[in-house]
């Protein structure tokens, strides 16, 4: 079991396995991309296998697949073969834009992974190309609505921005109310590879919650774990449920049971930290599972207790990378 320095069971790993992303969604990195990773510099397979092999064995549970877009790596359902094959692994899911995975839902449903994350910003189609810069609405509507057809634990990630996309909350409420689905609205967070700087949000999680409320006025807030990085929702008569993730105002690091692993390595207890450390040459060549073991454990043992004390740790370029290269 993993317990941090403030008493925090870790148990559940965010692992990216690209930096790499089919879409430039202008929240995320600039119109031209960023200064991606060398493939010799990102973790291969087999080495993301022993690093999750390695955390399972000490006590993760649960890890949710990131990147970039995961699905940008070809071989990434032999990861995912690996993972379902993990006795101890309770959960695993998968984030995606959802352009690529059309191919692999009938694997994923047969492997059991089936809690899946879509990132989906807009339900029109201009301002969906505007956001990402790419004409893929219609796979993505496509292959979002098979993954709610066939059974998939579907939740949309709704990133708010501010004259972008608000005039979209309440229209994607009501197409998705038949549906069992969770729509999360995110708070906008300034990991776009310094292509933009704020200090505050105008949609905050209340604000969303009050624009809601204007449409909706008959909703119940819901019990969620105590884990959970949403606060959760239920309109009276939606089939599915909403949320909202304070993700720039962090009410939620009290209880955080997270770590994350880039796709390069990099050992992250805070996505507003730095990195504590990094494990590629710790599972290239010979692997090191001891080293790894004690890596992790130092790491978890000197964790910020907020994200905000975190960001102090680099204040000056906390907001200089993308977030495809910290890991989603």
């Amino acid at each position: 079991m993993l317990i941090d320095n403030h008493g925090r069971q870790i148990n559940y790993l965010r692992l990216a396995v690209t930096d790499r992303c089919n879409l430039r969604c202008n929240y995320c990195m600039p119109s031209e991309g960023i200064d991606f990773a060398q493939n010799d510099r990102l973790l291969t397979i087999d080495e993301l296998k022993t690093v999750s092999g390695i955390l399972v064995s000490q006590g993760i549970d649960k890890i949710r697949i990131t990147g970039g877009e995961p699905f940008v790596r070809k071989d990434l359902m032999v990861l995912l073969r690996h993972l379902a094959s993990l006795e101890k692994l309770k959960d695993i899911s998968v984030t995606t834009n959802a352009t690529l995975i059309g191919p692999h839902i009938d694997e994923l449903k047969e492997l059991g992974i089936t809690d899946i994350n879509v990132s989906l910003d807009s339900i029109n189609r201009e301002t969906f190309e505007r956001i990402t810069r790419r004409k893929q609405f219609d796979v993505v509507h496509e292959n979002l609505i098979r993954l709610i057809t066939e059974g998939f634990n579907v939740r949309i990630n709704f990133i708010v921005l501010d004259g972008q996309n608000e005039q979209d909350i309440i229209p994607l409420l009501e197409v998705m109310k038949h549906h069992k689905v969770s729509v999360r609205f995110l708070e906008e967070m300034p990991f776009n590879g310094g292509s933009k700087k704020f200090n505050a949000i105008k949609w905050n999680y209340k604000a969303i919650l009050d624009h809601i409320a204007e449409t909706y006025p008959n909703y119940t807030k819901l019990e969620s774990p105590k884990t959970s990085t949403s606060i959760n929702y239920k309109i009276e008569g939606h089939v599915g449920t909403f949320g909202i993730i304070p993700s720039f105002s962090r009410t939620f690091c009290g209880s955080c049971n997270r770590l994350r692993i880039n796709a390069t390595g990099d050992v992250i207890t805070c996505l507003y930290g730095k990195p504590k450390a990094n494990l590629r040459d710790l599972v290239r060549n010979a692997p090191n599972r001891e080293g790894v073991e004690e890596v992790i454990l130092n790491a978890i043992g000197n964790r910020a207790k907020t994200g905000f004390d975190a960001q102090k740790e680099h204040v000056g370029t906390v907001f200089d990378n993308s977030m495809t290269s910290i890991g989603g």
